[in-house]
């Protein structure tokens, strides 16, 4: 049987299924440095990337907009509209599936030829059968997200990543195995998509049939409760309602969810074009950027991403509700825990980027590049979740003003500071984008709620993290400098190792001697995570625990 699940559960599901499935991801992603020379990871980068900025254009939003339809009805007492919802987003993803392939095969040649990247042909082809199937996927996570039933989503997305490894990279293999150039294993390794999007999709079919057999079974007392509660219950909501519903809410969550991966797409669309790199060295940054910073770069915000998925549904049930004061209260639980676990994951990447390039990738090439992205990803990280919860509370178009605000900041930072200062001034234009919507977010949410984050607690919570982050770049020198004679990888794995150690265990330590955490947070995190915590608390907190 299928259950709820609550917003933390949910949470650590998603993110528990997202860490993996992006843990996967880079075993897609490392073998592009060692199988691949510059040119081929441009090109398959490339492909990469508008498949992903084409998917969300066409599922970023809508997936979100579902589940917050779906819960409201369900929490109104409507069901049999939540259904009627469901099969119309079904339709549309069919449709959209389609356009989207027809669109990328098509125009390959004109977007590779603008990018100045004539060899991604092949590989944007390649990947554009995946999108057929993909949008209808998304609706369906949208939907099962909307019913609290988080399990379905995370297992295809893992399975989705598997099959796209193992199809991908075991195709390339293949090819270059022959005597096929670049261009012909950057299009293998991008038809993985196509092998996960098959996976995923059986996935989302196999908990679909449950689901509807559960309803089944339950139909009878459900059509009796609600009966009571909504007369209009079984009337039936035409296709061009749903739609108009659908479109006015997710249109400002579209262009809220293609953020990042649009500054991403934008960065590598205008890189040649802007920077003043020396032909020789220009596709070697190129490929070091798209490679290893943006994969890198992808897991600090995974519980966010997370906690945006689960989130929107309860805050929306307890917003249609007028209950502000569990509003008030979740949204406050969601961003104090960005800021226990989010935060530090990117420090933590930061200080030891060093390291984690050299051992991921075949070398350290590009590892300043990792660590000035992912710092940034602290400011994407409150973007996305405070994005999250103003849609959760029926604001969408005010965050879509926001990101239009940090689109043009981005845009004009981009051209003054990237042609002096390279990849770097790429980066920084991003980071300030992302510190302006968050900004804003943050004003308009205090309009509504008062925000009660860590309080009185921002002192001692920033020193738990720049002391553990000055002790773990100490640690990764020094044992870089202790290993200089060992082999190249295990002296990178050592430091990595040791740094982490240092960086996680000073954290956790530094949050209970300094009270930055306290025992009401402890009783509000799931019991895997509330018990090793509590014993750790207890020393400091022996009457509260």
């Amino acid at each position: 049987m299928l259950k709820k699940d609550s917003l933390i559960k949910g949470t650590l599901i998603l993110a528990a299924a997202a860490l993996i499935a992006r843990f996967l991801g880079l075993f897609q992603r490392i073998p592009l440095d060692y199988m691949l020379g510059e040119a081929g990871q441009g090109a398959f980068n490339l492909a990469n990337s508008w498949y992903l900025l084409l998917l969300t254009v066409a599922t970023g939003g809508i997936p979100i907009t579902i589940s917050k339809m779906i819960s409201q009805r369900y929490a109104m007492g409507r069901p049999e509209e939540a259904k009627q919802i469901y099969k119309a987003a079904l339709l549309f993803g069919a449709i959209s599936g389609l356009v989207l392939a027809a669109f990328m095969f098509a125009f390959a040649p004109l977007i590779a030829k603008f990018a100045k990247v004539p060899n991604a042909v092949m590989a944007l082809q390649a990947i554009a059968p995946a999108l057929l199937l993909f949008p209808a996927i998304a609706m369906t996570r949208g939907y099962f997200q909307g019913r609290q039933l988080m399990s379905a989503g995370g297992i295809s997305q893992i399975v989705e990543q598997i099959l796209r490894i193992i199809g991908g990279i075991g195709l390339a293999l293949i090819i270059l195995g022959l005597g096929y150039g670049d261009d012909w294993g950057a299009a293998a390794i991008a038809f993985g998509s196509v092998f996960g999007s098959i996976g995923a999709f059986g996935v989302m079919l196999w908990f679909a049939r449950k689901l509807k057999r559960q309803d089944a079974a339950e139909k009878p007392p459900l059509i009796q409760t609600h009966r009571k509660k909504s007369a209009s219950a079984s009337a039936p909501l035409k296709f061009r309602t749903i739609y108009r519903e659908i479109f006015t809410m997710s249109i400002p969550a579209v262009v809220t969810a293609m953020t990042v991966q649009f500054l991403y797409l934008f960065d590598m669309a205008v890189f040649k074009r802007i920077t003043s790199y020396d032909e020789s060295v220009m596709d070697i940054v190129y490929a070091n950027y798209s490679t290893k910073a943006f994969s890198l770069a992808g897991i600090p915000p995974i519980l966010a991403i997370a906690l945006g998925a689960s989130i929107i549904p309860v805050i929306s049930s307890a917003y249609a509700l007028k209950n502000m004061g569990e509003v008030e209260r979740q949204s406050s639980l969601v961003m104090r825990i960005v800021c226990f676990t989010g935060v530090p994951v990117a420090l933590l990447m930061t200080v030891a980027a060093y390291s984690i390039t050299g051992l991921l990738f075949k070398d350290t090439g590009g590892s300043g590049a990792v660590a000035l992205l992912t710092i940034g990803t602290i400011f994407q990280i409150t973007m996305m979740t405070t994005n999250s919860i103003l849609y959760g509370m029926d604001k969408p178009r005010l965050p879509m003003l926001h990101t239009f605000v940090g689109f043009a900041m981005k845009v004009a930072l981009t051209l003054a500071l990237a042609p002096s200062l390279g990849v770097y001034g790429l980066i920084i234009s991003s980071s300030i984008c992302f510190i302006a919507i968050t900004l804003l977010n943050f004003r308009t949410i205090g309009r509504e709620v008062k925000l009660n984050v860590l309080g009185r607690r921002w002192l001692p919570y920033m020193l738990a993290i720049v002391i553990p982050a000055a002790a773990g770049w100490g640690m990764e020198n020094a044992v870089l400098s202790w290993t200089a004679d060992w082999a190249p990888k295990l002296s990178y794995f050592a430091a990595s190792c040791c740094t982490a150690l240092v960086v996680g265990g000073l954290y956790m330590l530094l949050l209970a001697a300094l009270k930055v955490i306290s025992p009401e947070d402890i009783r509000s995190f799931p019991g895997p995570i509330r018990k090793p915590l509590g014993m750790l608390l207890k020393p400091f907190y022996r009457k509260a625990m």
